[in-house]
């Protein structure tokens, strides 16, 4: 029997490597020859690294960047070498939790960091990106990221602007041909889940920008500013981004990376899916198990799971899925591909120590045992 295994995180629990190997253990305790094949998952947020560092061989790199204030902080990305590509998660370098509550303000808030996480990437001869682009604290549409990677954003006396949305009230010119040159030969693949336009009623800044700590003032204001910067480009493009699905995404970050390195945005979970190469995994399964802390009627909007389970159902596999807990609502999940799901938790306990992970990997290596004692009965071995 091959069965394979392409379960996301348990936050705050087990990551996606360890809730796989639990499983492959519940597995091997009653089939012992049963072929496991453990697939890291993530959906382009917080973990993606981590999962695909670690499962596809990779290593951590630190580097000393901007934070969103402009504060040098430490931060960190993935390489993997076997596929020249580097993993990034944009709230590492400009993501909210970074920014002191009482300091938040997405006119002062920059992206700069996130250029040069790319920066330093490309010095180290990467050329293909995987960003994550979710839990920003910014609404400078990227242009902070862009300054980082050379492109200039200057004021009437041909000054940079200054950093953060504040700085586009300065601006009047794009000029692109001082950018880092690797740029032409770099591929961005940037996980994308929100469908936003830039400005209007469902742009970045009056959907987002008040999680941000914007004032409703602020919030016209940072659509303007916004407006602004999506007339030069187009100046510059002949071509008007501004209303593609998805360009909103942290702040116009989505925006900057579609018009000016010509990346591709798409699900998160369909990046990864691509990049782990599952469906290759898939196509001989017996049985496909995927998961995540909670199952609820949110699962099935874009989350890791789903994806799994509608690429084991082009090849009609039995899908499996395994969590923390679930609600009365994830039935839903059924209805999505999940054949039967199955919460972990064994007996009631205090959620603290349900989280800790000894215990959430001993709960979770037990129900595989069961689910698979089942399963062993039903074929008659």
């Amino acid at each position: 029997m091959k069965v394979v295994v392409a379960i996301d995180s348990f936050k705050g629990s087990l990551s996606s490597n360890n809730a796989g190997y639990a499983i492959k253990e519940g597995i091997k305790k009653v089939m012992p020859n049963a072929n496991v094949i453990i697939k890291p998952l993530a959906d382009g947020g917080e973990g993606t690294i981590e999962a695909l560092v670690n499962g596809m061989g990779g290593y951590i790199e630190k580097v000393t960047v901007l934070d969103p204030l402009g504060n040098e902080i430490e931060s960190e990305y993935g390489i993997v070498k076997e596929t020249n590509t580097a993993i990034i998660e944009m709230a590492k370098a400009s993501g909210l939790t970074l920014v002191p509550e009482q300091l938040r303000n997405p006119l002062n808030t920059t992206t700069y960091g996130v250029g040069q996480l790319i920066k330093d990437a490309i010095s180290k001869n990467i050329r293909n990106f995987i960003i994550g682009i979710g839990g920003s604290a910014t609404n400078d549409g990227g242009i902070g990221m862009l300054q980082a990677l050379g492109f200039d954003f200057l004021d009437e006396n041909n000054n940079q602007i200054p950093l953060g949305a504040k700085g586009i009230k300065n601006l009047v010119k794009i000029d692109t041909k001082n950018k880092i040159k690797e740029l032409d030969f770099c591929t961005f693949n940037i996980a994308c889940d929100v469908n936003n336009p830039l400005c209007g009623e469902n742009g970045a800044s009056k959907i987002y920008a008040p999680q941000k700590g914007a004032t409703l003032e602020m919030v016209e204001e940072l659509d303007n500013l916004l407006q602004k910067y999506s007339n030069l480009t187009e100046k510059i493009l002949n071509k008007d981004n501004s209303n593609i699905a998805g360009v909103g995404a942290a702040g116009g970050l989505g925006f900057a990376f579609l018009s000016y390195l010509n990346a591709n945005l798409q699900s998160g979970i369909k990046i990864i899916l691509e990049y782990i190469n599952l469906e290759k995994e898939i196509l001989d399964a017996d049985i496909v198990i995927t998961g995540e802390g909670r199952f609820d009627n949110q699962t099935i909007m874009g989350k890791a799971p789903i994806g799994v389970a509608k690429l084991a159902k082009k090849y009609n596999k039995l899908v499996i899925g395994f969590s923390g807990c679930a609600t009365n609502e994830a039935t839903v999940c059924n209805k999505e591909g999940i054949d039967a799901y199955f919460p972990i938790i064994q007996m009631a306990d205090t959620l603290e120590n349900l989280l800790k992970e000894d215990i959430a990997k001993q709960n979770l290596v037990n129900t595989t045992e069961q689910v698979f004692n089942l399963i062993k009965m039903l074929r008659g071995e």
